[in-house]
């Protein structure tokens, strides 16, 4: 994984606002996020291509697929793995325990649409289904960036921890179980990113538990639980390189109070117990702006590195450039300038039928982040180090 080594490099997290005609197919039908039907197949492959054009116009330095073959980043799952069926089990979302009139921003919230949130349970035996899928999606990329600008590409993938917690399990023993038998069916997918030679995100919001079925759930509890899901996901990426592998986490890509997200701070060990060397953290919304000063207190194993988000994904605000500048020099004090790539909070597109940020205005977000990394190098460096597509 390239780093920072004479300037800030830019990222986001993952999914980018997709074609409205795209988004129209990926929901045409269930099942659709596959890329089933020619017409929709090709739209994935064209629209990939375009989204990876607008990452590098807008200065990322670090692109994807935008998750375009996708109706939502855990949504894809069931066209992959066998084993799941019916519906899963609604989770209770924390908040709501003292602002249950916030129920109306959250993204399971009916909205006229077939929600991508709607996901099945586990009624059997956890498998790989389709082992193509996952080559449809890095030829699409591979495409894309034929004869493109770009520092690297990579792509996303869900973890363990995140299927288990929201495919309710009703057919294994225990959920430890249920967990292992996750990460070895997606281990096809993980290895498969990496020996393409892309850098492999896995998206882990089951490590900071931003969906509880237990909102009170003792502190030591969650730590534990958060312990074992890093033990579950090094089990599935435990033959491949950690230079190439990084992960996101967040509380929850939605407007809300957030007042009860557990602190980074009493996570961050374990999170960094994870075997990919890079981080992804929501590092600019108004619940978690503050803990890049948590860096300072638990030290940056060697080898890692740091992607804070510096620009929100759940508000239409476009973050004014030297404000993402301050952002990246806050975290670069504390662990080092060549240590921090600037990212986003979330994905832009958690999914198709649910997006908080207008399109264009999530475009112009990023052109900010790209615009702040070069303010910050300029500071960082002493002077100016960036050009766009270097």
């Amino acid at each position: 994984m390239k780093r920072s080594d004479d300037r800030i490099l830019t990222t986001h997290a993952g999914s980018l606002p997709r074609p409205e005609d795209l988004a129209a197919l990926l929901l045409e039908e269930p099942g659709a996020q596959n890329g089933a039907g020619r017409a929709r197949r090709e739209r994935v492959t064209s629209a990939t291509a375009e989204l990876v054009d607008d990452q590098i116009a807008a200065g990322v330095d670090v692109v994807g697929d935008g998750e375009a073959g996708k109706s939502s980043y855990i949504g894809y799952v069931p066209e992959r793995l066998d084993g799941f069926g019916g519906h899963a089990d609604d989770l209770t979302i924390g908040y709501l325990a003292d602002y249950p009139e916030a129920a109306a921003l959250i993204p399971m919230t009916p909205t006229g649409q077939r929600s991508t949130f709607t996901l099945p349970a586990c009624t059997g035996p956890v498998s790989l289904r389709d082992p193509d899928a996952v080559f449809h999606d890095i030829s699409n990329l591979t495409a894309a960036l034929a004869g493109r600008n770009y520092v690297e590409a990579f792509m996303t993938a869900v973890s363990p921890g995140n299927i288990a917690m929201y495919m309710t399990n009703r057919y294994y023993r225990t959920e430890e179980e249920y967990l292992y038998a996750v990460a070895d069916a997606m281990r096809h997918e993980y290895r498969a990113v990496v020996d393409a030679g892309f850098i492999l995100q896995i998206d882990c919001p089951d490590l900071s538990r931003r969906y509880d079925r237990s909102p009170d759930l003792p502190l030591s509890e969650v730590i534990r639980d958060t312990e074992r899901n890093v033990e579950v996901l090094n089990h599935a990426l435990a033959d491949l390189p950690p230079d190439r592998m990084r992960i996101h986490i967040c509380w929850g890509n939605g407007e809300g109070p957030h007042h009860r997200d557990t602190e980074l701070r009493h996570i961050l060990p374990a999170v960094l117990g994870a075997r990919p060397c890079g981080l992804l953290v929501e590092g600019a919304n108004p619940r978690h702006a503050h803990e890049w000063k948590v860096f300072d207190e638990v030290d940056l194993p060697d080898g890692k590195l740091v992607i804070p988000g510096v620009v929100d994904t759940t508000s239409n605000y476009i973050e004014h450039p030297e404000l993402v500048a301050q952002r990246i020099a806050q975290y670069a004090s504390v662990v080092g300038r060549e240590n921090v790539i600037a990212g986003t909070d979330c994905g832009f597109a958690t999914a198709v039928d649910y997006t908080r940020v207008l399109p264009r205005i999530a475009w112009a977000k990023l052109r900010s982040v790209a615009e702040g990394a070069r303010l910050a190098s300029e500071e960082l460096w002493g002077r100016s180090r960036w050009t766009p597509g270097a």
